[in-house]
């Protein structure tokens, strides 16, 4: 697939390496030589410099014969018109524009053919508070990730001493629960990942990705580990966009304060918000902190767009009582060397954007993609479509299925039954197929599996 990058910033070259490394054809387009010349260097890339939305800059990038377009400068009006001009010089089949600003968002009608045509928006700000309100919702996750709508979720969940399956096989689970069905996905111990099998014996301190029903999530949960209580108080570090959409979210059922240091913007969260008490002062401020009671609060969320101000807030809080702590890193970097000491969660809001951005580019019909453990591997919502003669899937039992090395099939949505994948389970025309890949390279193979093939039309 040709495929051309507006922007070389994190975004755009943290997708301009996913999409390198799966052998399309890319060019990434950025104003700033410097980054262009970087990433040039480290990946099999065509680069141009020049402003995005100029039709010259397009051409020289190949948007004669470009399959997509996808605009993710740091400018919403600079992704606007390069997608513009793509659809009425290039009629580029597929345009995706980050847009950021609320205000273009929610105006009905300004996306489409007959105005700005954008096939795709993506809102970083939406997809991270999503994120956020979902670990919210789940106390205890380390990630959770919804598929087919909601009907089933991924979670996961670092096993504690003392937990009921802690030290025992996989196998057993199903004598724990009986009435309800799951399946362990991946396991990730000290960092390497293992292929769950039945004889698989689960460790203390192993992060276990299982995936069940929602209606389920909390029971499996406490298989794993003591189950945290439902979090009441929460304190919010950062009035910015993220910070003013969870508290937006989140404030009928918690109680919620947020600290921002820029008191114009104070006032404006407190006339916008309903409930949330609004705090001027730094998150950094021992003084504000215990005089708000943090050992009270249940989590605490450094949502600045700082990463130094975000750890050092999240370190102080938990120092001085916060009884958990998420952080979000813009840097993807430090992600991994921060989680699991002091701070809880650290949330990358680009590998979050990523994994949006990815479905759109997948081939087959590949409805979601999203990062496991920042990145080191994927779980994909794939749609069978054909019949038994045209596709490679239906029709056939999951044990009859060749998978590529390293990946498992972990559920099926079936209308609006969730059936965890067992060996005699047979894939029909229309089931949401849910994968997991723990070795990246392979998404091609599985997207191959996904081909419907010339029979069929």
């Amino acid at each position: 697939m040709k495929i051309i990058i507006l922007g070389a910033g994190q975004v755009g070259g943290t997708l301009a390496e996913h999409l390198a490394s799966e052998a399309n054809d890319i060019t990434v387009v950025d104003t700033d030589g410097e980054r262009l010349r970087d990433l040039g260097d480290r990946l099999d890339i065509r680069t141009v410099q020049g402003r995005g939305s100029l039709p010259t800059v397009l051409r020289q990038a190949g948007a004669d014969d470009a399959d997509m377009l996808v605009a993710v400068t740091n400018s919403d009006e600079t992704n606007m018109v390069a997608c513009q001009v793509a659809h009425t010089l290039f009629h580029t089949p597929t345009k995706i524009a980050r847009v950021r600003e609320a205000a273009y968002l929610t105006r009905a009608g300004l996306f489409d053919n007959d105005a700005i045509p954008v096939d795709v928006l993506i809102s970083p700000e939406q997809v991270v508070t999503h994120y956020i309100k979902r670990l919210i919702e789940h106390p205890g996750a380390l990630q959770v990730i919804d598929f087919a709508e909601g009907k089933a979720q991924l979670v996961a969940v670092k096993a504690y001493y003392g937990g009921p399956l802690v030290g025992q096989q996989l196998r057993q689970l199903r004598e724990h629960m009986p009435n309800v069905d799951t399946r362990v996905a991946a396991i990730f111990r000290r960092d390497r990942p293992i292929l769950p099998q039945g004889d698989t014996v689960i460790e203390a301190d192993d992060e276990v990705f299982f995936i069940a029903a929602k209606a389920n999530i909390r029971a499996v949960m406490s298989e794993m580990r003591r189950l945290d209580e439902s979090y009441k108080r929460i304190v919010i570090a950062g009035g910015g966009q993220i910070g003013e959409r969870l508290a937006e979210a989140i404030e009928s059922r918690y109680q919620v304060k947020i600290i921002e240091m820029n008191p114009a913007r104070c006032r404006y969260l407190s006339d916008t918000l309903d409930s949330t008490v609004v705090l001027q002062g730094s998150a950094s401020d021992r003084d504000l902190l215990l005089e708000e009671n943090i050992a009270d609060a249940d989590i605490f969320l450094a949502l600045t767009n700082d990463d130094e101000a975000n750890i050092m807030s999240s370190l102080l809080a938990k120092r001085l009582g916060a009884k958990k702590v998420m952080t979000i890193i813009n840097n993807p970097a430090y992600v991994d060397l921060i989680q699991g000491g002091d701070i809880d969660i650290a949330i990358s809001p680009q590998l979050a954007t990523i994994g949006t951005l990815l479905a759109h580019v997948r081939r087959g019909d590949i409805v979601s993609v999203h990062s496991l453990r920042r990145g080191a591997a994927e779980a994909i919502e794939a749609i069978a479509h054909g019949d038994a003669k045209s596709s490679k899937v239906i029709g056939k039992a999951i044990e009859n299925i060749v998978l590529p090395p390293g990946t498992t099939i972990g559920a099926i949505i079936r209308d609006e039954e969730v059936l965890i994948a067992h060996d005699d389970t047979v894939i029909e025309a229309g089931d949401h197929v849910i994968l997991f890949l723990v070795d990246k390279k392979h998404i091609r193979d599985v997207e191959k599996l996904f081909h419907v093939g010339l029979s069929f039309f």
